[in-house]
Order: structure tokens, then C-alpha cells, then sequence
């Protein structure tokens, strides 16, 4: 395999020849040049070698979005490093896991961090800075001493570009190792499939330690040569402020739920806006409709997931039907299937299973675990329940695990349940995603007490308050007496589903 397959090389081979053109608009209106970003990432890919990272080291990052927090990415692509971003949200206990699991040579994280970090850090053996979306912190400091480098080390296609930590059959996160030719495939089909053309201009307001903001968004844009209209996050005034300087948005449904809720979307407001793309959880078909009705444009729905970026897409010109997800990329393979990997016949729902360029490497240091993943054939096994009309769309109906999807963040029930467990008074409790209209999914836990303490909803979440990111505490907490089981004693979480199911029908 070539050993030129950086991915730096493809992004740079298409930026603009004009040295000023723009290539992030902040939302200050300030301004840095596809020249800019090319030198700063060079610059910053030379310190981190200065740092002593070398390629095939980790670099976890946890900072807030900012344009030198895709510099650090871009500049993790040159020297060779594997770029780890970590949610914003996750607390000290959750980072503690992945350090001890990724043994990071660098990790960055926001200054207001560092008190918890520091020591967790020091025991990893990793080197800590820090990086604000200010321009400061103390690698901003070792990046202004800096001397100016063009540096991009030679990579081959399979070499890993990032790990991405996602949740699985148990309550442990696995790393979906991510190489070059991974994102390099995934990004130059999105790119021709969605049909960027010269001229376009994205706003990007999605995170970017995600897959869909980090290389959905940002890899189609600079393969482009786009503007990028970058806020830090999402701000419904500023997108409706900027949507008719830009001709696409990507986002989560909520995008969609909050844009519909405000006064200045209208069709005049969209003019010039040629595609809505929506990810990462499920779009609702009122949403869609609503959407529709209001600007006459139909969002363009996608599919994917950590480990394989995107799968599958609504069509660019043709029919874009909600509660679909469309049909398999070019490149992309896949088959519905039965518990033991059999195709199952069209229009019965199954078990989405999936072969093409974009399917990741496998889980970091989880050999046993990979391979349980892997059909004899190569077919990766989603866990996403689907089924595929006679001509090829597909539609995702479900999940084989207990996965809950919140506001597009994957979330695994066991990590909570354990946690709640440990609360004195509560004997057991399970935890469920419900239909929430924002969210998509919310969290919900359902729990048993002992008797030995009074609980009260707000008693659990205070419990849970500084142990886990906010976006997986549970939103509502139901106390019954016992759990619904089956006959083998496993609780029948879709019996509690469907009993809550209109509990935040309100919201």
C-alpha cells in the first residue's frame, strides 16, 4: 500500500490555489485562510514531534471546539499521530478509563480541567497541556515559540489516523481505530455523492470530537475548498443569520427542531441554501414534514456509526423519503441478516451488516472483541436492526443492543445502571432511551428501592450529578416495585419502553 496515503496530503491536494481564500469565518467574523490553516497545522505538527510524539503515538484531546482545535487535528495527521478526541462533557472518572486504556504520549485539555486531570495524567505518564477557544493555554504558549515546519510524515493507507471510543455489548468503551484510508474513502464519496461543487459554503456547528462534525462536515468541506462558517456551537440566531451567505448545513434532528421553532426560518431565508443534511439519530418524520413545509427544502437523511463513518444516504437528486435512510454509499456493501449472518429475504428486518473501504481497523487492544464483530466473510455486524426494500433503501427500525442515542451521543445503559446501583437504598434499576422530541431518544431510568433509604428522582440525579456527562444522566427517573422479567430472569427492557414511551411527549 502506498506510503504516501496521509490524509493531510489528499485535504491539502484540493485546497484553493489563492493563498487568502477563506477557510474558517469565526463567528466574530475574523477570518483564516486556507494558507493559514496550512501553516499553523505545519507549525503545530512540528512541535508535537518537538513534544516527542512520534507517529503512531495517541494524542487525546478533550478542549472545546475552536479553529486551533482543528489545527491540533490537522496537525495530528502530519505527524503521524493518532488524534483521540474525547466529549467535552466526559468527567474526570470517564477520561480515567481511556487514559489507562490508550496511554496517551499528549493529552490537551481545557485549562478549567487541568486540577482533575493533572494527577491522572502524571500516573498515564503522558505529558498535559492546555487549549481554550481563545488562543491560549499552554500549548498555545509552546505554539507561539514554535518554529514554522512543513512537516508531513509519509503514512500508508491501513496506518491508524484516530481512535474514536464508542460503546458496545457492555458497559466497557471500545476504541474504533480509525486509519487513513478509512476517512480518505469515506470523505471523497460523501463528497462526490452529496455533489459539492464550486461555490459552496458550509456552516459547520456541529462538535468536533464526533464523527459527523469532525469528518463528515470538516473533511467534505476542505476537500472542497470551501468557506467553513464556524461556530463554536450551536446558536439558532447565528445559523438563521448565516444560512443565506451558505449552501449547506449538516446536523442532529435537534438542529432541525430548534431551527423550526424560530421566527426567521422561512423559505426567503434559504434561498441559496442547495442541501440540509441530518445525522446522527433518527430524524422524525414530522420533523421532516414540518421542515418541508416551512422552507420547501426536504433534509437529506444519512446513516452511519464510529465505526464505519457513513454507510448510507438519502439520495442527492431523487427521492428523499423520511424514516429512511437511503441507500448503501458507492463502495459500500452490506446485507440484512439473521443472528447467524444469513441474508434474510427483502423487507424483513434484521441485523444491518456491512463490508466496504470505510469499516474501521478494528477495536483498540480487543482482539476477542473485534472478531466477534467480523462475519468469516469480512461482513462487520452493526447491531442496528434494519430493513431493505425491494430496491435497496433501507430503513433503520431499531437496535439489536440496548444503545441509546441521545441528541446524535451514543450512550450504553450498563455504565449508568452500575453507578445507580451504588446509591444507597436502591436495590437495582434499569436504564432505557425514550422518545424525546429534541433528543431524539432521552435517558431514563426505572428503579427498585430496598426500603433502607426515602428516594426521590432528584436524590438519584444529584447522585449522578458529578459522575457522569450531562448527556447521559437520566432526564426522568421512575421508581416501581419490581423489574418486568422473562422466565430466564432478564429484564424486558422493551416492556419498560414501550410503559414510558409518552413520557416526554411533553417536553
Amino acid at each position: 500500500m502506498s506510503a504516501d496515503a496521509n490524509l493531510y496530503i489528499l485535504l491539502r491536494s484540493r485546497f484553493p490555489a489563492a493563498a487568502a481564500a477563506t477557510c474558517l469565518e469565526l463567528a466574530d467574523g475574523s477570518r483564516l485562510s486556507y494558507a493559514d490553516i496550512d501553516a499553523r497545522s505545519g507549525r503545530m505538527a512540528g512541535l508535537l514531534a518537538a513534544l516527542g510524539v512520534v507517529p503512531g503515538d495517541r494524542v487525546m484531546v478533550q478542549v472545546d471546539k475552536s479553529p486551533d482545535a482543528v489545527v491540533l487535528y490537522l496537525a495530528c495527521l502530519r505527524a503521524g499521530a493518532v488524534f483521540l478526541p474525547l466529549n467535552t462533557a466526559y468527567t474526570a472518572r470517564e477520561v480515567a478509563y481511556f487514559l489507562d486504556d490508550a496511554e496517551p504520549r499528549l493529552v490537551v485539555c481545557s485549562p478549567r480541567a487541568v486540577a482533575a486531570l493533572a494527577p491522572l495524567a502524571e500516573a498515564a505518564g503522558s505529558t498535559l497541556l492546555t487549549l481554550d477557544d481563545a488562543a491560549g493555554g499552554t500549548l498555545m504558549e509552546r505554539f507561539a515559540a514554535a518554529a514554522g515546519s512543513d512537516l508531513v510524515v509519509p503514512r500508508a493507507g491501513d496506518d491508524l489516523a484516530a481512535i474514536l471510543y464508542t460503546s458496545g455489548t457492555t458497559g466497557r468503551s471500545k476504541g474504533a481505530m480509525l486509519s487513513h484510508a478509512n476517512l480518505a474513502s469515506n470523505a471523497q464519496v460523501l463528497h462526490d455523492s452529496w455533489g459539492w461543487r464550486a461555490g459552496d459554503v458550509l456552516i459547520h456547528a456541529l462538535p468536533i470530537f464526533h464523527v459527523h462534525g469532525l469528518f463528515v462536515a470538516l473533511h467534505t468541506a476542505l476537500l472542497n475548498g470551501s468557506p467553513l462558517l464556524f461556530l463554536n456551537k450551536f446558536d439558532a440566531d447565528a445559523i438563521v443569520e448565516r444560512l443565506p451567505r451558505a449552501t449547506v448545513l449538516m446536523g442532529v434532528p435537534t438542529f432541525y427542531v430548534r431551527l423550526l421553532d424560530h421566527p426567521g426560518l422561512d423559505r426567503e431565508r434559504v434561498a441559496n441554501m442547495r442541501l440540509f443534511v441530518s445525522g446522527s439519530a433518527p430524524l422524525l418524520e414530522e420533523t421532516f414534514r414540518a421542515f418541508e413545509e416551512r422552507t420547501g427544502q426536504r433534509i437529506l437523511e444519512r446513516y452511519g456509526m464510529t465505526e464505519a463513518g457513513m454507510i448510507t444516504s438519502n439520495p442527492l437528486d431523487g427521492e428523499r423519503i423520511a424514516g429512511t435512510v437511503g441507500y448503501f454509499l458507492p463502495g459500500i456493501s452490506g446485507r440484512i441478516a439473521d443472528a447467524d449472518g444469513n441474508e434474510l429475504p427483502r423487507g424483513e428486518p434484521g441485523v444491518l451488516e456491512i463490508k466496504g473501504p470505510n469499516v474501521f481497523r478494528g477495536y483498540w487492544r480487543m482482539p476477542e472483541k473485534t472478531a466477534e464483530e467480523f462475519r468469516p466473510d469480512g461482513h462487520f455486524i452493526t447491531g442496528d436492526i434494519a430493513v431493505m426494500a425491494a430496491d435497496g433503501r433501507i430503513a433503520i427500525v431499531g437496535r439489536a443492543k440496548d444503545l441509546i442515542i441521545s441528541g446524535g451521543y451514543n450512550i450504553y445503559p450498563k455504565e449508568i445502571e452500575l453507578l445507580i446501583d451504588a446509591i444507597p437504598g436502591v436495590r437495582e434499576s434499569a436504564v432505557i432511551g425514550i422518545p424525546h422530541p429534541d433528543f431524539g431518544e432521552a435517558v431514563a431510568a426505572v428503579v427498585v428501592g430496598n426500603g433502607s433509604e426515602a428516594l426521590d428522582e432528584a436524590a438519584v440525579q444529584q447522585a449522578l450529578a458529578d459522575e457522569l456527562a450531562r448527556f447521559k444522566q437520566p432526564r426522568k427517573v421512575f421508581f416501581v416495585d419490581e423489574l418486568p422479567r422473562n422466565t430466564m430472569g432478564k429484564v424486558q427492557k422493551n416492556q419498560l419502553r414501550q410503559t414510558y414511551s409518552t413520557a416526554f411527549s411533553g417536553a
